[in-house]
């Protein structure tokens, strides 16, 4: 054990001493690596952070369900126990709008009671407003129960007072995609970037490693250290690119949170959590030590 870890703190120690060799060209790599990790992170970032937005800008998503008119009050309070037995735990809340109670409420807006008193009758059909719980989804489980409910004889029309909320969650879910494209792209960038810079740090040092490896050294041994390399090199990057996207959201916030408070909507982009973004630093870590790995398996021959 004593042995296994001397190998690797000096593997360690050889891979800084070559990062401190090299700063302008090392700093290269991390800042290029950095800057294509700080776009994720951003997209991340705001991704997440727009999640409750929905939320904010409305409680909960209605749906207005008309009836026919021929509807008598006995099947309209028994579609009305349908409508919430079938619903479940994704209603909140179903009431029943009569007709002339409907045309009250408008009288008493002043914009409407002219314009209503020149009709000879009640032109409003009898109606139920169903109110959905909060959920992640609220998009989705409208247009289901409206699908399912369009199908009933009794209904005549169905109106989502909430059409916004699905093109907000098409946007998301644009955005994801537009996400893991661009990881893909920076998965590529580091196992690019990290394979060159190894590459040439191997070649450079063809003659140090012929001579380690004529006393003894073994293929790992000489290896370790371009490991080492590449993980740092990953590493680095990941913390600078925390840095670059911290720094970013300042302005961000500052434009977003007067546009949004405009609205009246509380809305700020925040970084993912912590263990995401330990999570991700330690996946471009191990993506550059597999480039390392990669370069000097392919490219060197010790």
């Amino acid at each position: 054990m004593n042995k296994w870890l001397r190998h690797h703190r000096y593997a360690l120690g050889v891979a800084l001493r070559r990062l401190r060799q090299h700063p302008f060209s090392s700093l290269a790599n991390i800042v290029v690596i950095a800057l294509m990790l700080a776009v994720p992170i951003l997209g991340a970032a705001v991704l997440q952070s727009s999640q409750p937005l929905a939320r904010q800008l409305a409680v909960a998503p209605e749906l207005t369900l008309f009836l026919q008119s021929d509807t008598p009050p006995a099947a309209q309070q028994a579609l009305l126990a349908r409508v919430r037995t079938e619903g479940g735990e994704r209603i909140a809340q179903a009431r029943l709008m009569p007709r002339d109670q409907a045309m009250a409420q408008l009288r008493a807006d002043p914009t409407w009671a002219r314009a209503l008193d020149a009709l000879p009758d009640n032109p409003l059909p009898d109606a139920l407003i169903v109110t959905l719980r909060d959920s992640d989804s609220p998009a989705r489980a409208a247009a289901d129960l409206a699908q399912a409910w369009r199908q009933w004889p009794e209904i005549q029309e169905i109106q989502l007072d909430s059409e916004w909320v699905r093109r907000l969650e098409s946007l998301l879910s644009f955005v994801r995609v537009g996400l893991g494209m661009l990881a893909g792209a920076v998965v590529i960038v580091v196992l690019a970037t990290v394979f060159n810079t190894v590459r040439l740090q191997a070649l450079t040092q063809r003659e140090e490693i012929a001579v380690a490896r004529l006393v003894g050294a073994t293929e790992p041994f000489v290896r370790r250290p371009f490991l080492y390399l590449g993980a740092l090199t990953g590493l680095a990057a990941s913390l600078l690119a925390l840095l670059l996207a911290w720094l970013a959201l300042t302005p961000l916030n500052a434009i977003l949170g007067g546009f949004a408070r405009s609205y009246g909507v509380d809305w700020a982009i925040r970084l993912p959590a912590v263990p995401d973004l330990l999570l991700s630093g330690l996946l471009v870590a191990l993506l550059g030590a597999i480039a390392a790995r990669l370069s000097v398996t392919r490219r060197t021959r010790f």
